[in-house]
């Protein structure tokens, strides 16, 4: 079993220099000391914040950095593109309707990165 995650759980990104911080609105209406999230909190600057400096050549600022530095990889300010939800959530806890979002659960930015949750916000609440 893994943590439940809440809002101020800190994400980090494959790509990204520096961690993040996933936000959750009261809209979940479950609560610990900050509202528990669910797989649908994956929103780009509402949800899920900036990495820092993103290192994907996927990304088209990456890219064009890059190539007019003549090849030399130039990172750029990561803004998250996200379009599905965090997997697996939890297959038995629901918040707000959708699965809870688990410590063990990953999400895929569109340049590529991996966003896996390191540290849950709260250490009390288990879901499967």
């Amino acid at each position: 079993m893994g943590q439940a995650v809440c809002g101020g759980a800190m994400l980090q990104c494959s790509f990204g220099a520096a961690p993040g911080t996933l936000m959750v609105t009261p809209q979940n209406q479950t609560m610990t000391s900050m509202p528990l999230a669910n797989i649908m909190d994956n929103k780009p600057m509402m949800n899920i914040m900036p990495f820092g400096m993103c290192s994907s050549m996927a990304n088209p600022q990456v890219a064009a950095a890059t190539s007019a530095a003549l090849g030399v990889l130039t990172p750029m300010p990561c803004i998250p593109v996200i379009a599905a939800p965090w997997a697996p959530g939890s297959p038995t806890v629901l918040i707000a309707n959708m699965p809870a979002l688990n410590q063990n659960s990953k999400c895929t930015c569109n340049w590529g990165g991996m966003i896996s949750i390191t540290q849950p916000g709260q250490m009390n609440i288990q879901v499967p």
